[in-house]
């Protein structure tokens, strides 16, 4: 049984145009710089008498030549070093090339687990802050999973 040449000729090119695909895609780490988190205020919503709803204002900054899409964000958040509570977005964002967005992170939180943190917030307003999680990006190379920690502190008065 005889092979085509030009059948032969397009099997191999789909599979050098595969190769390829895979490799520009695991290269992505290697191109492209992570966004960067920073935690610019805090919004308190209360829901119900039991729970509240946090907004963190966030700036996504990305320093990168291309837009990224932020596909996924995962996140807890924690206020003197106690769990808060964590949120994840619920949909896909656009981080424009060199430039910051901001955005609203919610943080669903029940008010017994804020007892310490409002004594906090009410006698003292520089509080230290700790966001921790995941995040996927998407690229026109790709995609990448990345952890991501910010620390700082934040003051609650201002």
């Amino acid at each position: 049984m005889k092979i085509n040449s030009e059948k032969m000729r397009n099997i191999f090119r789909i599979f050098l145009l595969s190769v390829f695909s895979v490799s520009l895609s695991s290269c992505v780490n290697w191109i492209m710089e992570a966004p960067s988190f920073t935690l610019r205020g805090i919004a308190l919503q209360p829901l119900s008498l039991t729970e509240m709803n946090i907004l963190l204002d966030l700036d996504v900054q990305n320093t990168n030549s291309f837009n990224l899409t932020l596909k996924s964000f995962n996140y807890k958040v924690y206020l003197r070093d106690e769990e808060i509570g964590s949120g994840s977005l619920e949909k896909e964002l656009l981080i424009a090339s060199a430039s910051t967005t901001k955005i609203q992170a919610p943080v669903g939180a029940k008010f017994k687990d804020l007892n310490t943190i409002m004594k906090v917030v009410l006698t003292d307003g520089d509080l230290p802050y700790k966001i921790e999680g995941n995040a996927e990006v998407k690229t026109i190379l790709g995609s990448t999973r990345f952890p991501f920690t910010k620390e700082g502190r934040i003051n609650w008065k201002n």
